[in-house]
């Protein structure tokens, strides 16, 4: 049997969402054959141009829609001369057109049941009509229950999305942190709901490293500061290359790609500033990206990140030390994570307000000599997701028991 899926991301801010659905395709790619016994193909649908710079397996590519970025008075365009429903009906009318043509049997939308402003709602009912399998994915954290409660009624309520949907997969830990049981998932979406682990381990390579980019990597040992799409991270790097080094070690800081230009040139104007204060000139390199941030934080003595799922996926897959710096900011999905993943001993967390410079010289001096032992959480959910994904097709292999230990 061959199969076609279709996975949909926003990616109004960052790049989170897109990457999640990346590391979803090639997991589905390598796995899923083996349980339907056809090929396996498809689509990832973004919103954002930098999500088609890595590759995907062999047939599968990407749709990039027209963007949107989000203001005070809602979504508007990123780059088109649209207001905000026009360029809503723009992208989803290609959305729909691209999937009528491609009749995925299994659609998987990242986070926002019906995307922005609605966008995905007609799409969704289409592939419900032609008997398309759909699929919410989220990660486990949502928002406090008050915040999570508001957007569900500000859809027209957690039943009706329950509605459009057969499965709602959230890619995480129960024993860490269960949003069924905090009341972020209600009732009608929870019944549907089933925990995977977090989408750790496997998690694919970016693009491929080429002499250039590999030697981004410092000689170890380092300590490296990785602050996700960037668009907020100022703040924190600043605070990073202000920071002493430990004995022997240098430092990577990578921004993001999402980080305006002048703040990028004020953090290497203080990194450059505190290595000659400090006496080692040139042990701070700041990048704006890199292709292999999952090896980077894997061979880094200890890492210095924000909270974003992916960032925190990433790190939850080495035994690299962690301090996580939470962005506040507008949800308290962050620091929500960062505490849970603190309390079973997974990485440090600590609250931005009052982080110094001090603070962080004290912590890499601490942290470089220790490992980290994350085996007691569930990093598997790249290896469960393809099962629940072959139970949702016309022939289906019959559970597995590491899929049925997640369930409940």
């Amino acid at each position: 049997m061959d199969t076609t899926i279709a996975l949909y991301s926003h990616d109004s801010v960052g790049l989170g969402h897109s990457r999640r659905n990346r590391a979803l395709a090639h997991a589905l790619a390598e796995q899923l054959p083996a349980l339907t016994g056809g090929s396996v193909g498809g689509l990832l649908i973004a919103g954002h141009p930098d999500a088609g710079r890595d590759p995907l397996p062999e047939g599968w590519d990407w749709l990039v829609l027209p963007g949107m970025t989000r203001t005070r008075g809602g979504y508007r365009a990123r780059r088109l001369g649209l207001g905000g429903d026009a360029l809503r009906d723009l992208r989803s009318a290609t959305i729909d057109a691209a999937l009528a043509v491609l009749e995925p049997d299994l659609f998987i939308a990242d986070r926002h049941p019906f995307g922005i402003d609605g966008e995905l709602r007609p799409v969704l009912a289409n592939l419900r009509s032609r008997g398309t399998a759909t699929v919410l994915g989220l990660r486990e954290v949502l928002d406090t229950p008050r915040a999570a409660a508001a957007e569900w009624d500000g859809l027209g309520g957690a039943e009706l999305v329950a509605s459009y949907l057969d499965a709602v997969w959230v890619y995480g830990d129960a024993q860490v942190y269960d949003p069924r049981r905090t009341g972020e998932l209600p009732p009608s979406l929870a019944r549907k709901a089933t925990l995977t682990g977090y989408l750790s381990n496997g998690r694919p390579a970016a693009r491929p490293l080429s002499p250039a980019r590999s030697s981004l990597a410092p000689t170890p040992p380092y300590v490296l500061t990785v602050l996700g799409g960037g668009s907020d991270g100022a703040e924190p790097a600043r605070l990073a290359v202000s920071a002493r080094l430990p004995a022997g070690h240098r430092h990577l800081l990578i921004t993001g790609p999402q980080m305006p230009a002048q703040d990028i040139e004020e953090i290497r104007e203080l990194a450059e500033i505190a290595d000659r204060a400090a006496g080692t000139e040139g042990a701070t390199t700041v990048q704006r990206s890199a292709p292999d941030v999952p090896e980077l934080i894997a061979e880094a003595a200890s890492v210095v990140c924000m909270g974003g799922y992916n960032t925190i996926a990433e790190v939850m897959a080495t035994d690299t030390p962690a301090l996580v710096v939470p962005r506040y900011r507008r949800r308290q999905e962050q620091p929500r994570r960062a505490r849970a993943l603190a309390a079973v001993g997974a990485l440090e967390t600590c609250d931005p307000e009052t982080l110094t410079a001090a603070d962080l010289t004290a912590w890499w001096n601490r942290s470089v000599t220790d490992r980290t032992d994350r085996s007691h959480i569930d990093l598997d959910g790249l290896g469960v997701v393809p099962r629940l994904a072959a139970e949702l097709l016309p022939a289906s292999v019959p559970a597995h028991p590491e899929v049925s230990r997640h369930v409940g």
